[in-house]
């Protein structure tokens, strides 16, 4: 990392031991092409203390999906951690800003301050940074396996996620370059229950969404607990605003639609699994001023909640235009980030 780029990293942290820093994080492979190419860009290489160097991922936008550089931030605030002789600290929270656009041409340089090692917790800061600008800032904490007080909501009621139909079997169907690079390119299958915004809007307006996510691949045997959450970060920043503009009627392919993540918050509860159906219950309570709200709670098939994520969006639309013929609702279609 360039002096440029460690002069924003300015909050003293505690040093790193003594040791060889070098190398690349080991993250396995998969067979499907699709998650192959996520799990390289999870590869992250050490280039000095605490600072790390990622590749990006091709987007049609020419600008990096957010869940990307989430996931590789969390990698890197994990590969930190020093293990004290009392068992693994698990990632259980995070809260961050995305503070400028990526441009996915370009790779990624990550820096992460120890910010605290405690008895059970330990606190990490990572950054990303691009042409020596920081384009994330996002906090992390991590704990020991511990025992105490357990209850969560229940899971409502859902129709099997195998009677519902898919998201990537819609955009096959679609002959449209969006629709095309989504379906060659997504990592992960979506099922709506109700109808799917990506080419209409939800006729009620409803203020709630749900939907089954998993992996269109297992992930390969003995992937760790924290490449899973790492993985659900990743995926999730794609549906978050979702329920924003169902609310509002709006779809994908709405005209003129700029979206943008702003912050992100997430929580994960228990162990989970990517490669295994994940029920969203999706809510929007607020949405003001170009901005818009999207909750999430996660729960597994079990009906066990597994996290909670919480992000807000720059979601902004033009005022309406007199109608001109061939620009028309589907004639232009924003891509929803599906990766």
């Amino acid at each position: 990392m360039s002096d440029e780029q460690t002069t924003h990293v300015g909050v003293p942290s505690v040093p790193p031991p003594p040791g060889d820093r070098s190398g690349v994080l080991d993250v396995p492979s998969s067979d499907s092409e699709q998650m192959r190419r996520i799990l390289d860009a999870m590869r992250l290489e050490r280039t000095g203390d605490d600072t790390y160097a990622a590749e990006s991922l091709p987007q049609l936008s020419g600008r990096i999906y957010g869940g990307q550089v989430l996931a590789q931030a969390i990698l890197a605030a994990d590969d930190t951690l020093v293990d004290d002789g009392d068992g693994p600290r698990l990632l259980h929270s995070a809260h961050g800003y995305f503070l400028r656009p990526g441009n996915a041409d370009h790779g990624v340089t990550l820096a992460v301050e120890r910010l605290h090692d405690g008895r059970s917790f330990s606190t990490r800061r990572s950054h990303a940074f691009q042409g020596g600008k920081p384009i994330l800032s996002i906090i992390f904490s991590f704990q020991e396996t511990q025992p105490g007080l357990e209850h969560h909501d229940p899971a409502p009621d859902a129709p099997d996620p195998e009677t519902l139909p898919s998201a990537i079997d819609l955009f096959e169907s679609v002959d449209h370059p969006v629709a095309r690079f989504m379906s060659s390119t997504a990592a992960f299958d979506i099922r709506h229950v109700g109808p799917s915004i990506y080419l209409g809007p939800d006729p009620d307006r409803s203020d709630t969404q749900m939907l089954w996510m998993r992996a269109r691949a297992p992930l390969p045997e003995g992937s760790s607990q924290l490449l899973h959450r790492a993985l659900l970060a990743y995926a999730c920043d794609q549906v978050m605003l979702e329920p924003v503009l169902r609310r509002q009627g709006l779809t994908w392919r709405t005209d003129g639609l700029s979206m943008a993540s702003l912050d992100h918050s997430m929580w994960w509860h228990r162990e989970l699994r990517v490669d295994d159906w994940l029920l969203f219950v999706q809510r929007s309570p607020s949405a003001q001023g170009g901005r818009g709200l999207g909750t999430a709670e996660v729960y597994d098939r079990s009906g066990a909640l597994v996290s909670t994520i919480g992000q807000e969006g720059m979601v902004r639309v033009p005022e309406p235009q007199p109608h001109v013929s061939g620009s028309g609702p589907g004639e232009q279609w924003r891509r929803p980030s599906l990766r």
